[in-house]
């Protein structure tokens, strides 16, 4: 990995993982990490002045480091809050990337047509929605709503991301969203209650009535109560996100995404290991055919259809 400086990050919270194991799991050709974020450094882009939290740099170099590590060959790299509406660095990295990248930007109401057309030309094919309260502040929905139809002309799609308890509140405008719909994290369900229970069974049906909607099966790290120990062997790491993501895959194979959320900003507990998350794979897509819808055909159909 390349080596940086650190920002001053929010105290208490971890340093991304410098030296990630190589992944028992060989991902298929042409895989596509398809969450992931680049942060500063901050003396060429600073952190959004209204931010609720600060992260460490953490570079576009190190991303495609990662992605070359990993075995990985795109990213879909994601605009977070710490940069608000600012999607200077993200697009940076676009714009180094080749062509192996795309990304999800933040999107204000006041901008304007031009500057939408800037951010497709340089690869942005999703806005990013957050309605996690402790990340960001309230947006009036109405101004989303905008902001949804504008880009559904240039084909894009919205990314929501919101937590389990917050479904039934925001159903009725995730529904009247005009694109398709990619939610973050499986709408972060707490997975110390029943993979079948009303909680998740909500999200299934919210899955299954919406067509338009796709989720990412990622980020085990944040949902685990268990953690990163095994019973027996790695391979177990995480063992209680796996039937959530499991069923996920084998309900909807063809709306699923993956990705490693690295550098994993807001956590305080552990700092997940990138490699052993890649080796997290094989358990929620247990076969060669699962495994390529998962990291392979649905995100080209989703950020490079014109390559299919």
């Amino acid at each position: 990995m390349v080596e940086t400086a650190r920002s001053e990050k929010t105290p208490g919270w971890l340093d991304w993982y410098e030296n990630p194991s190589k992944p028992r799991f060989k991902v298929p050709p042409g895989a596509v990490d398809a969450h992931c974020h680049v942060f500063g450094p901050k003396d060429k882009f600073p952190y959004a002045p209204e931010r609720k939290y600060t992260p460490c740099d953490a570079s576009k170099e190190q991303l495609f480091a990662l992605r070359d590590h990993l075995g990985f060959s795109r990213n879909v790299i994601v605009q977070a809050t710490c940069h608000g509406a600012d999607n200077r660095a993200m697009v940076d990295a676009l714009n180094h990337a080749h062509g192996r990248a795309r990304g999800v930007a933040t999107v204000r109401r006041d901008s304007s047509d031009a500057d939408l057309r800037v951010l497709h030309e340089a690869g942005i094919r999703g806005v990013r929605f957050n309605f996690v309260r402790r990340l960001v502040d309230f947006t009036p929905r109405e101004e989303l709503m905008e902001i949804a139809a504008r880009i559904e002309k240039l084909g894009w799609h919205v990314v929501i991301y919101f937590e389990a308890v917050d479904l039934a509140e925001l159903w009725d405008f995730f529904t009247a969203l005009p694109t398709t719909v990619v939610v973050d994290h499986m709408g972060r369900p707490d997975v110390s209650k029943a993979v079948d229970g009303p909680e998740f069974e909500r999200f299934i049906k919210f899955m299954t009535e919406n067509p338009n909607v796709w989720s990412k099966v990622s980020c085990p790290e944040r949902l685990s109560v268990s953690g990163p120990v095994a019973l027996n062997g790695e391979q177990n790491a995480y063992r209680d996100v796996v039937p959530f993501a499991r069923r996920m895959v084998e309900t909807f194979p063809d709306r699923v995404l993956w990705g490693t959320d690295w550098p994993h900003p807001n956590l305080k507990n552990h700092m997940p290991d990138d490699g052993l998350l890649v080796d997290f794979i094989p358990q929620i897509a247990t076969t060669p055919e699962l495994q390529r819808k998962l990291l392979v055909e649905n995100p080209m159909r989703l950020y490079w259809p014109e390559l299919c």
